[in-house]
């Protein structure tokens, strides 16, 4: 396990550079999540460690494999300077343990849900899980394990979550593409609905 959190972080510094910050936070039950905070320029990264040390399971599925089955980090970019986005180290490795606690399988076009804002005064509760692939390439690991995908995390206002859980996440993107939504913006408000 703790060789494959050294591959992933190795991977995190290639891609995003050396973190300034990190803090951990252990659940009963779960194994440490780690939240590593890198900053590029006006850009906050805030990436997950510890998630892919074990594979998701099916929820399902009577015994969870200890080898097979997919693996991901999650990674939350947002604007520097403009809110107190810091505080979302917490809430991050709650849905980074939410695998092993709730038995989810976190994948692109899911919608993660902490019933309280990422961070102080924050107008998002919830995230839309992206395609991995480009900020960070996927790790790939030795068969039989899947390869660690990191996966974006685009943060939604109520309205856009539950227009999402109507319409589908392509249709989300789609408008936020099409309105040319700042995704990173920490204070912005919904997108145009109709």
């Amino acid at each position: 396990m703790r060789e494959i959190l050294d591959l992933v972080e190795a991977r995190l510094r290639t891609a995003l550079g050396e973190p300034d910050a990190r803090a951990d936070v252990t659940f009963l039950g779960t194994d440490r999540i780690e939240v590593l905070r890198f900053v590029d320029g006006d850009v906050v990264r805030y990436a997950t460690l510890g998630m892919s040390a074990q594979p998701m399971a099916d929820p399902t599925s009577p015994l969870a494999d200890p080898v097979k089955g997919p693996r991901a980090e999650l990674v939350l970019s947002v604007r520097v300077g403009l809110a107190d986005t810091d505080q979302v180290l917490r809430p991050l490795a709650i849905l980074a343990a939410s695998p092993q606690v709730e038995g989810l399988i976190v994948a692109p076009g899911a919608s993660l849900d902490l019933g309280q804002p990422l961070w102080p005064g924050a107008p998002f509760s919830s995230v839309l899980v992206a395609e991995p692939g480009g900020l960070v390439e996927d790790l790939e690991l030795d068969a039989p394990m899947e390869p660690v995908r990191f996966l974006p995390l685009l943060p939604m206002t109520q309205n856009e979550a539950a227009w999402k859980r109507v319409r589908g996440a392509q249709e989300l993107q789609e408008r936020w593409l099409s309105q040319g939504t700042d995704l990173r913006d920490p204070r912005r408000t919904s997108v145009a609905l109709d």
